[in-house]
């Protein structure tokens, strides 16, 4: 009996609870299928990643398929996390189909672990699981998913709670543990969704000024500082060519057209009171919008009644704890997130649109909208006297119960069902044309003035001077096929983009590439009369080189800790 009282008292129990809430609100990931989303490349970019794995690739930058199969940069600019994760269950053996469910799936269930660990160290236990509840049972989480099939946003969920906690851990306890898993997560968002990161950042970093101030810590400063460029190293190999090599693509498609942030502001009614729930796209017009969002009805309603009783417990007592300080500021921090979604906040986002135009749709900034109101929703039960664990009780199931029931419907695919699908069907016919041109401007090689209209027939081919190509071959970061020019001269097309790491070599001799009048941006070299191999490869940019040798560094630090532990304690 005594076991069975400690395990209810143990955070397995939690935990394993959490994981059966985040599988109800995965349900229809569990069952055969699939489901319409609105980035319906998540199976294409699976793809390219186990092709970069078995090309060795590593880092996987450029996948042949997309760009209408001229190749594309793809996780060149594009984080690779949730795709190294579905990897790994690739490599299981599970389809492309259930890989790419799978990792939404886990990231339901890490985001919730995560937010009770976070909200446990201040709220106990059943404040945590509350809070846990509430992050995963969030609408937007669910607009990420199942809607807008946000993959790289949904990990970055999972990575908001892990900084707050091992940062405030860090700071109070300075153990080197902590300090480590500042250095992981960081990283991790990094990896996960760059956008994110940034606007996360200010959030960040007021939450530990708040602790260095509290707990007199400032010395820890440097070290949490530290931690900071650690996570950049470990995730140079993708940070540095983002920044370094933006001038080799058209990133101003990014942000024009469809993409201004002036255009997805969303009013008081849709982030408050609306119940509207759609799977479409947002619109020029709040009016034409068919997507969802709102904050959620317990969240907002939950941090109003949090700021009058923090604010009726400072008066009746005459002076301020440190758990309502925590309150209120996630209360004012997810209220402001919330007013960035509203077209008033729009002198915010002119004083900084140099950074804030990348976000690209206001709305995104429900994910702190959501993580603020989620976390405090957990301290509902610290109001409550001490003794009354079963009032507790009652509270949180029932607060827990009224979000699940509430936002139930929410969370499924459209028409509620998933449509049979297999990766054959998914890659071939319609389906393949379809994610081969998809986004195709995102990330065009600036070489070419406008995107190909039709799909790469061959990777060789004469355009001027007689003979014929064949032998040919094509992997994601090689090509080569043999060509018998009969002519004195010929003029041959690759069938890739001209971008930089690219090379061709003729003969085993490097060539000189040239785009010419191509405005497609492929890349063409001379070859003069006779039999001839040509080959293409993909090799490693200065920017690339010196981001994979700083992560490779920062990784071979990290993977030794565990034999230079003792001597790095000491400088803690």
């Amino acid at each position: 009996m005594r076991k069975i009282i400690n395990l209810v008292k143990s955070d397995f129990l939690s935990y394993l609870l959490i994981i059966v809430i985040g599988l109800l609100a995965g349900r229809w990931l569990l069952q055969p299928g699939y489901f319409n989303m609105h980035d319906d490349l998540q199976m294409m970019r699976q793809l390219a990643m186990h092709e970069c794995f078995r090309d060795l690739q590593i880092p996987c930058r450029w996948t042949p398929h997309m760009g209408y199969g001229f190749g594309f940069p793809l996780f060149n600019y594009y984080p690779p996390l949730p795709y190294l994760v579905g990897e790994v269950i690739k490599v299981l053996g599970f389809s492309f189909v259930d890989t790419v469910k799978a990792t939404f799936l886990l990231s339901f269930l890490i985001s919730g672990l995560t937010m009770y660990i976070l909200s446990r160290e201040f709220w106990g236990r059943a404040g945590g699981f509350l809070s846990a509840v509430f992050y995963i049972w969030a609408p937007y989480h669910s607009v990420d998913i199942f809607v807008r099939g946000a993959m790289n946003e949904a990990w970055a969920l999972c990575w908001f709670p892990l900084a707050l906690w091992s940062g405030y851990k860090f700071i109070k306890d300075k153990k080197f543990s902590f300090f480590l898993t500042v250095v992981l997560s960081w990283a991790a968002l990094l990896l996960s969704h760059n956008l994110m990161a940034m606007i996360f950042t200010p959030l960040f970093g007021i939450w530990c000024l708040f602790w260095f101030w509290k707990l007199n810590k400032w010395k820890q400063a440097p070290q949490l500082t530290l931690a900071g460029l650690w996570s950049i190293g470990l995730a140079a190999f993708f940070t540095i060519p983002v920044f370094l090599e933006q001038k080799f693509v058209h990133v101003e498609t990014l942000v024009q057209g469809y993409y201004e942030y002036v255009a997805h502001f969303a009013n008081t009614y849709q982030i408050l009171f609306s119940r509207f729930w759609g799977y479409g796209p947002s619109a020029w017009l709040t009016d034409g919008d068919r997507m969802s969002f709102q904050i959620g009805h317990l969240h907002w309603i939950v941090s109003i009644i949090l700021i009058f009783l923090v604010v009726f417990r400072i008066w009746r007592k005459k002076k301020i704890q440190t758990l309502d300080y925590i309150i209120l500021f996630f209360a004012a921090a997810g209220w402001f997130a919330s007013f960035m979604v509203h077209s008033r906040s729009t002198p915010i986002w002119q004083t900084f649109d140099k950074f804030l135009k990348f976000v690209q749709f206001p709305w995104r900034f429900l994910t702190l909208s959501i993580l603020c109101f989620s976390f405090i929703s957990g301290a509902t039960v610290i109001f409550l006297e001490k003794g009354k664990g079963l009032i507790k009780f009652l509270i949180v199931f029932t607060l827990s119960a009224c979000i699940i029931i509430w936002n139930w419907h929410y969370f499924e695919p459209e028409y509620g069902k998933m449509g049979p699908l297999t990766d054959r069907e998914k890659f071939s016919a319609a389906a393949w044309d379809l994610q081969q041109t998809a986004g195709i401007y995102d990330y065009l090689p600036n070489g070419a003035k406008t995107a190909p209209k039709e799909a790469q027939k061959s990777v060789g081919e004469i355009l001027e001077g007689g003979g014929e190509v064949y032998d040919m071959i094509q992997t994601s970061n090689f090509a080569e096929f043999k060509v018998n020019i009969i002519s004195e001269q010929a003029k041959i097309r690759i069938g890739i983009f001209e971008y930089p790491g690219w090379k061709v070599f003729l003969d085993g001799n490097e060539a000189s590439i040239y785009i010419g009048d191509d405005d497609w941006g492929r890349m063409h070299i001379d070859a003069p009369k006779g039999e001839h191999t040509i080959t293409a490869k993909l090799i490693n940019t200065p920017a690339r080189t010196a981001g994979n040798a700083i992560s490779l560094v920062s990784w071979a630090a990290l993977l030794t800790i565990p034999v230079l532990r003792k001597k790095i304690k000491r400088g803690f």
